[in-house]
């Protein structure tokens, strides 16, 4: 397992009671590399949305906790959010909320000169993502294939 793998992994572990506490959900934790600076990420959500209070709650709890557990050795940049309005599907229970959705898919590798896909999910399991992208046009996708699949939305 990677190191950043690590972190996220006992990041989620110090949030999930947090979370429960809460009642709200963990989209995700992740911890990334983004020019000279890291961030430690925890995306959260609850039924209605969540608001910068329920961010700052988080984050002050989750704080506490890192400055005690004291487990990343690099310096990092705590941050707790939303999802946002283009949330990606990581977990199981969020293709299972998209189910009927739009969607946007970029693969990894190009499938008839395209990385980039857009549609009605209508099926996955543990290999394949089904979209729908018209009327007459289903795509089957393999997961492993797939880089980010997230809502697809307008503004």
């Amino acid at each position: 397992m990677a190191k950043y793998e690590e972190y996220e992994r006992k990041t989620e572990e110090l949030l999930l009671p947090i979370m429960e506490e809460y009642s709200f959900e963990l989209v995700d934790v992740e911890f990334v590399k983004e020019g000279s600076n890291r961030y430690l990420r925890a995306y959260i959500d609850k039924p209605g949305g969540i608001t910068i209070d329920d961010c700052e709650a988080v984050s002050r709890r989750l704080s506490d906790l890192m400055d005690e557990k004291d487990f990343i050795e690099e310096a990092y940049i705590l941050e707790v959010s939303s999802p946002g309005l283009g949330r990606p599907l990581k977990k199981e229970k969020d293709f299972a909320r998209s189910l009927g959705q739009e969607v946007e898919v970029r693969c990894y590798r190009p499938i008839e000169h395209v990385k980039e896909f857009g549609g009605i999910l209508k099926t996955y399991d543990a290999k394949t993502v089904t979209i729908q992208e018209n009327e007459n046009t289903d795509r089957v996708l393999e997961r492993d294939n797939i880089a980010l699949i997230r809502l697809a939305f307008d503004f």
